[in-house]
């Protein structure tokens, strides 16, 4: 009897032995959301990442949920109400400082140095703090043909020398002159939303002016609606009423498709549309730099990032996936799969478009040289929506001073309301 307790003791404890042993080797769960439903080619990625993360170490188990862009940002919302934020998020560069300032997000654990030859775009900062980094870029360029240029004896610009203010006007009224095109420029007023500050604050800029006071982030007064701002909206409307683009009625089919139909001579259009181009024109294809309206050419920066919600009790491991995600093949896997800018030179060289030599190997360089992010402030997101419509209504023929006026009100109180966003 007594050796039957002996033995049922000694399987007893192998058993427990064996329970803890399994404890102790068991992965922590990390949750993972991202804005790419729908996409197949960009979900087959990130669900590649995920499942070499998870089989590349045994402390860490992320799982992912996938939500369509549209809806992404209002779910993040919802779900900080709820205290319900996952691990990892996915998040758009300029929306993220105000993400941070809500509370959403906490800074990244990442060694910074390992960052040091990615491009300026990619890397979230708030506070002097890092809180995110992407996998890609964007860029956008003045797209049109070599021999559209030709045609009208204008000379092709580079980096090293853009368009003038003055070479930029004179090309667009030869190509309306010519009589061959509906309208010489299209800047894609189609497209509504983010488009409006990315792609068009950048000639505001090169005008002298901004969205904000970026010295202090107190106030958009003298930088919205001063003298140089005031020239850009009076140049701004002068497209559209001197017929030189397609106003806020423009057709989104003619977006798509305008420049290749021959509808338009030049198109201000992004990287993620340059393959359409390329197919169509080949070698006559130009992807040419911003104009310099006097204070140098400049470009938006800045696409979605990875940050750590300030919900997680694991930050070290979800700024591990976040790092593990950097590798080159995974940032050349993404621009081979959707068209975008590689994060760094190293993943550029493994890319079929944006190596050295490549057919959108200019992008990079565009967005290295020239990529500006757009105010870094938790206010972004009200001066975004009253930039945009700002110049909805000044191309529709509004005074540009009163316009320009109204919007710097509407921010300077939206700043003053929350406080001036702990700047």
């Amino acid at each position: 009897m007594k050796i039957t307790k002996k033995l049922t003791f000694g399987i007893l404890s192998a058993a427990a032995l064996g329970v803890c042993a399994s404890s102790a080797y068991a992965k922590t769960d990390l949750s993972l959301w991202y804005h790419g439903a729908g996409n197949g080619v960009e979900a087959k990625i990130i669900n590649q990442i995920v499942s070499d993360f998870n089989n590349s170490q045994d402390d860490w188990n992320v799982s992912l949920e996938s939500f369509p862009q549209g809806s992404y940002n209002d779910s993040v919302t919802a779900a900080a109400l709820a205290n319900n934020l996952p691990d990892i998020l996915d998040v758009d560069g300029p929306v993220m400082p105000n993400w941070a300032w809500a509370g959403y997000l906490q800074p990244l654990m990442l060694d910074e140095a390992m960052l040091t030859d990615f491009l300026p775009g990619v890397k979230g900062y708030w506070d002097g703090q890092l809180y995110s980094v992407g996998l890609w870029d964007a860029a956008v360029a003045m797209v049109t043909r070599r021999s559209t240029l030709d045609d009208i004896g204008a000379r092709v610009p580079t980096l090293e020398a853009p368009w003038s203010a003055q070479e930029f006007n004179d090309i667009l009224a030869k190509l309306k002159a010519t009589g061959k095109y509906d309208y010489p420029l299209d800047l894609g007023m189609a497209w509504k939303g983010e488009w409006f500050p990315y792609a068009f604050s950048p000639f505001l800029q090169s005008f002298g002016g901004d969205l904000v006071d970026r010295s202090t982030y107190a106030t958009a007064e003298g930088k919205l609606n001063g003298d140089a701002a005031i020239a850009f909206g009076e140049w701004w409307q002068g497209l559209f009423s001197q017929g030189y683009a397609p106003g806020n009625s423009q057709d989104p089919a003619d977006r798509d498709t305008g420049l290749l139909e021959g509808k338009y001579a030049m198109q201000w259009n992004g990287n993620w549309a340059a393959l359409n181009t390329l197919n169509k024109f080949g070698d006559d294809t130009l992807f040419l730099p911003a104009p310099d309206f006097g204070n140098g050419s400049t470009i938006g920066a800045a696409s979605w990032q990875f940050g750590v919600s300030a919900a997680s009790k694991h930050p070290q491991g979800a700024s591990a996936f976040i790092e593990f995600a950097l590798q080159d093949k995974y940032l050349a896997a993404f621009s081979d799969g959707i068209g975008v800018i590689p994060a760094k030179y190293s993943a550029a060289a493994l890319t079929e478009n944006y190596k050295e030599g490549g057919a959108m190997a200019v992008f990079y360089e565009l967005s290295k040289a020239q990529a500006l992010v757009r105010p870094v402030t938790p206010g972004y997101i009200v001066e975004a929506k009253v930039f945009e419509k700002a110049l909805a209504d000044i191309a529709d023929g509004a005074d540009v001073a009163d316009t320009l006026d109204s919007a710097v009100d509407e921010i300077d109180s939206d700043i003053q309301k929350n406080r001036r966003y702990g700047h």
